[in-house]
Parts: C-alpha cells; structure tokens; sequence
C-alpha cells in the first residue's frame, strides 16, 4: 500500500508561514518521518511532496529519502520560470538522493493569475520537466481548471497529477463547475488524480464519508481506477481528521470496486506514475 501524498516540516529549520491563524494552529509543530503513522495503517511506502517554495527544501527531502526506506518518491520544488530550469533540474538529480526526484510542484493555488500555468516562461519551465523524465503536479483551486486544462493538452508528452481533486467545495455541497472541469482534465490520458485533501475541503467538525461520496465519485468515474491514486495529505489531514480515518474513508469510497481496482488506487497507479520499485 502507498499514500502518494505525505509531507513533513522541521520549524527549527524554517518557518511554513502558510501555517497561520488559530484555525491551523494544530499544524504549527515539527512533524517528521518517524511521525507518520504508516506501518499501523498498512502503508508500506510513500511519497514525500513539497511544502513551501525554497530550493532548499527539495534537496533535504532527497536526503530524507535516501536516509528512509518509507520514502519512495519525492516531488520537490523549482522555479519554473528561471531560464536556468533544465540545469536546476540536472542539479537536483545529481544530489544526494536525487534518484528518487519524481516530480516537481507549485502553489499555482496561491497564484493570482489564474491563467498562470499558460505564461510562455512557465510553459518552458513545464517542458523542461518533461525533458526531465519527471510528472508535474497541479496544486489548482477550481477556477484555475480551465487554464489547468489547456496546459496539459499543449504538453501531452508530460504526465500531471492533479492533487487534492482540484480542491472542489465540499463543505458547500456543490459540484459544479469543478466536476465538469474534472471530467474535461480526465479526457487527457497523460493525467492523473489522487484522491487526497478531501477532508479538509469538507466542514472539519461534521464531515462525513457521505459529504466526501459525490466528489469521489466524480473522480473515479471520470479518470478510472487505473488513473486514480490514495494520498492522505498528512499531517494537514489532522485538521480534520486523524491518519487512520483518512484512509478508512478512502476505503468506504472505493468498496463498490472489485479487489483490483482498489489494489491500483492504493498502490498500484503510484508504482507506475512515480517508478517505484
């Protein structure tokens, strides 16, 4: 079993300044490899995704997976905009650990632009990912979809996946247009989607695996078992819930699928996206 989205921080190191206000407070301490409650659950490898954007971030997280036989991938972080992208790349696959850089991601939710991702530098940063030999990871709120959209169609040598479902509202109850947007994104075979941060997006109080089921839905339906993976956005889960509720959600979500379809969402679509062994 692999959760294909994990993260870990060190506040000593420094600061998550997205970590702020009462309501993340829960968040605001070190939470490292050795926190994670993956082999109580089952879970036998992971992949470690980037938290802020700094360069130095990536080449720690390749440490830690060189030094943790839990991590089996990592998705980091580089300026895609720099025109020195291809070599900044190059470097990280070089570092210490740098066998197990799989993957590169933004905050395009944090961007004002919502048609960000179709800037010509970050379209070039893009391609140089795909030269890379590494999938890119698409962090989107749901308006940013259709610029989400006509990305991954003008580059479909490069494999995306989506993180977090896109982010649909939850907690409101509404579906569209984020499932439309969803099945559009879905129509493009090099893209795939993690059934991740649902939780968080629904009310952290009351939510229930009912709340989660439309979204689900909409996700496994439109992508397929063979293009959906488990991740469970530890610790950020904790916000609503705690590591084993989350993936027992999961398992409710996905207990209409025969035994191998639930054996790619929870392992089997990570082997294959992030070549782990």
């Amino acid at each position: 079993m692999i959760d294909a989205h994990h993260h870990v921080w060190d506040l000593s190191v420094r600061d998550q300044d997205w970590i702020a206000g009462p309501a993340l407070a829960p968040l605001r301490r070190n939470f490292g490899v050795e926190d994670l409650p993956a082999a109580p659950a089952g879970v036998t490898a992971t992949v470690l995704v980037q938290t802020i954007t700094v360069p130095e971030e990536t080449p720690e997280f390749l440490a830690l997976a060189e030094a943790h036989d839990l991590i089996a991938a990592v998705v980091g972080w580089t300026d895609l905009t720099t025109p020195s992208v291809a070599d900044d790349l190059a470097a990280l696959r070089g570092a210490p650990g740098g066998w197990y850089l799989r993957g590169i991601r933004h905050q395009v939710q944090g961007e004002a632009d919502p048609r960000w991702l179709c800037r010509d530098d970050v379209r070039r940063g893009l391609a140089a990912v795909e030269r890379a030999g590494l999938v890119y990871e698409l962090l989107t709120l749901p308006h940013q979809l259709p610029a989400a959209i006509e990305t991954v169609t003008a580059l479909p040598g490069l494999g995306f996946v989506i993180d977090h479902c896109a982010k649909p509202p939850v907690a409101s109850g509404e579906l569209e247009p984020w499932a439309t947007l969803i099945r559009e994104l879905a129509a493009r075979p090099n893209v795939t989607c993690k059934l991740s941060g649902l939780v968080t997006e629904a009310d952290w109080d009351t939510w229930t695996a009912e709340d989660l089921r439309p979204y689900a839905d909409v996700v496994l339906e439109a992508f397929g078992p063979r293009r959906v993976m488990f991740g469970s956005d530890w610790p950020v889960c904790l916000l609503a819930a705690p590591y084993g509720t989350v993936l027992e959600s999961a398992r409710t979500l996905t207990a209409h699928l025969s035994e191998s379809e639930r054996d790619e969402v929870f392992g089997g679509v990570a082997t294959r996206v992030y070549g782990i062994a």
